[in-house]
């Protein structure tokens, strides 16, 4: 599989670690963690993409999706440390303007809204 993910709870936020490349192939495994983890531990959601090196238009709706089920129960998604390619790409397509991205883990999870 080329795509890793790892889940921690904690007390305002859950962080979810993304590792590898976001493809066609790998986005449900994302999509599935994503909700899986808003289910269990609160709408309040921060997806570390610090080692994710690759993203295309599956992970992009990913994405998408996360944010509008974590709003729609009143909580959050901001993103934290995407790699160049990756943040590219939240800015050319304008996510970036609708999620919040964050230089790192510690910085999202101490302005991210409970």
């Amino acid at each position: 599989m080329k795509l890793r993910l790892a889940r921690q709870s904690l007390s305002n936020a859950v962080v979810v670690a993304v590792e590898g490349e976001l493809d066609l192939f790998t986005a449900p495994f994302l999509r599935d963690e994503v909700r899986e983890a808003i289910k269990s531990d609160g709408p309040t959601l921060v997806l570390d993409l610090a080692a994710l090196s690759f993203m295309d238009s599956s992970g992009l709706s990913v994405l998408i999706e996360a944010w509008r089920l974590a709003t729609s129960q009143g909580g959050v998604v901001c993103l934290a440390s995407p790699q160049p390619p990756v943040a590219r790409i939240l800015k050319t397509t304008g996510l970036d303007r609708r999620i919040k991205v964050y230089p790192d883990v510690d910085t999202a999870i101490l302005r991210h809204p409970e």
